[in-house]
Order: C-alpha cells, then structure tokens, then sequence
C-alpha cells in the first residue's frame, strides 16, 4: 500500500506534457486534449440531434456553429488570461499577447501560455450568438442543444492540465496530495485539477445530461450550466492555489472565485428573466 501511495504522490514528477519536440517546437498533451474535448462536444450533439426529435438543426449548422465557438474559446480565452490574470505584464509585452515567443534576451519560442476559461466562456457565447443571429437560428433552442454536452469535454483540458504539471492546488497533508515538480516548495498538494475534471467535468455533465429531458422554458440549460459551473469551480478554487502574480483579490478569494460568483449570479438573473417571459415550453 505504502509503495502504490508513493507512486500516486509522484506521478506528476515522472509525467512528460511533451509528445514530440523539434528544436524550440513542442506539440503537448494538452493541444491533444483540446481536440478529443472539441471531438466529444460535437459527437454528443450529433447524437442528441439523431435522437430527440425536438432539434431542427441541421448538421451543417452544428459544424458552423461549433467552429464559431471554437474560435470564439480561444481569442476570448487567451484576451480573458491578459485582462482578468496578467494585464500589467502583456501591457509592456503587447507582442506576447497572440505570438507564441518570447522577445527577452533574443526571440524564443514558448507556445501560447495563459488561458482563462472566463474569458473564453464569454467569447464562445458572443461567437454562438453572431452564428445564430446571421443564420436567423433560435437562440434557446440551440444553447439547449449544445450546452448539456460541453462539460463532457472540461473532463479532457483538465486532464490536460494535470499532465502538464500547472494549475497545482494549494498544500496539504492528505494521503491523495502529489508532489508538482514545478510548485514552490518540496510540499504535498491537492491534485486540484483532478478535482476539476471530476466535477466540472463529469459530474456536471451528469447533471445536464439527466435534466435535459425535463419539461422546462426553452434556454434553462444556459442558466443552469452557468449556476452549475459558477458553484462548483468556486467550492474548488477552496483547493487550487492562487496566481502567483495575483494572489488572493478579495479578502481570501481568488480571481477564479469572484469570476464564478458574478458566473452563478448571472444564471440566477437569467432564469428571473425567462420566467417573467418564457418562450414555448420544450417537451
């Protein structure tokens, strides 16, 4: 038992985040991770849309639409990182913003690093919005379709995240802590990112996937996702260490948090507003 414990509290240190590398250029575990995640959201879709017959949507429109999303996650999750997590930095490195190098003591190459899902939550929206809008598709009825799929994916990028040794959680003394190669200090931390892919990831998903078939207002899922996520990732944060650049932001809450309860908040008014003026009840 004593070795199995061992070997579970150093996983992370024998854990290479790097699949192939040539010369500066690295292709990580994490890119990977991004495409099974977007690969997962799309093939659920497609099977609600085969098999409840209340989507109208065509394929076609699903493909378009998740490609507007996609590219919606990462310009909003990448501007969200410089904006809620490291403004003062990429305001005096603006180059650094969108290129993947570095412009101290020559040009390297570093990859994209820094993504907040804050950001790319809001930009998928606005990205899903301008889709359906253009092609005079209903706004409810599509966010009820995509949305009880998308934490199925959450499950893959903190997988991701985990194999990529960032995002440790804050110390500890419990049995299940892991040793972070890059974390300050030899200490036992919460494998936090674990913890997220569990229940941001599948237990939320769970969640959707069971009250999808409930009769409600068109659009519920939307606030429910919002409340769901907001509530779940803020009890987390409890567990994942601050940003070092930032610390905690308000009294002993971190960024994350105060960015999931204005998340959760905003799902509350939004199921306000839907019941003062419901749309067609969805059977």
């Amino acid at each position: 038992m004593s070795s199995f414990l061992s070997a579970w509290q150093h996983l992370p240190e024998k854990l290479d985040p790097v699949i192939i590398q040539i010369g500066d250029f690295r292709l990580q575990y994490y890119g990977l991770m991004y495409i099974l995640a977007f690969l997962t959201t799309y093939l659920l879709v497609s099977y609600r849309l085969k098999h409840e017959k209340r989507f109208q949507i065509p394929i076609e429109h699903v493909q378009g639409l998740m490609t507007y999303m996609i590219a919606g996650l990462i310009i909003g999750a990448r501007l969200g990182y410089v904006v809620f997590y490291n403004f003062d930095y990429y305001l005096n490195h603006p180059l650094e913003i969108f290129l993947p190098f570095t412009f101290e003591n020559g040009i390297h190459f570093t990859g994209i690093a820094g993504m907040s899902y804050h950001g790319g939550l809001i930009c998928t929206i606005a990205g899903a919005w301008y889709y359906i809008r253009k092609y005079k598709l209903d706004f409810r009825n599509t966010a009820d379709l995509i949305i009880p799929a998308i934490p199925a994916g959450y499950t893959f990028g903190r997988i991701g995240n985990f194999i990529n040794g960032e995002l440790w959680g804050r110390t500890t003394k419990v049995a299940w802590g892991m040793y972070f190669p890059d974390a300050p200090g030899n200490h036992l931390r919460h494998p936090s990112q674990l913890y997220e892919a569990f229940f941001e990831g599948l237990v939320l998903f769970a969640i959707l996937w069971t009250i999808r078939k409930r009769k409600q207002e068109p659009g519920m899922m939307l606030p429910y996702y919002l409340i769901g996520y907001g509530t779940i990732r803020f009890l987390i944060e409890f567990f994942r260490e601050p940003d070092t650049q930032l610390g905690f932001v308000f009294l002993f809450f971190s960024m994350g948090q105060i960015l999931c309860f204005a998340m959760a908040i905003t799902g509350i008014l939004l199921i306000i507003k839907w019941k003062i003026f419901p749309g067609k009840i969805q059977s």
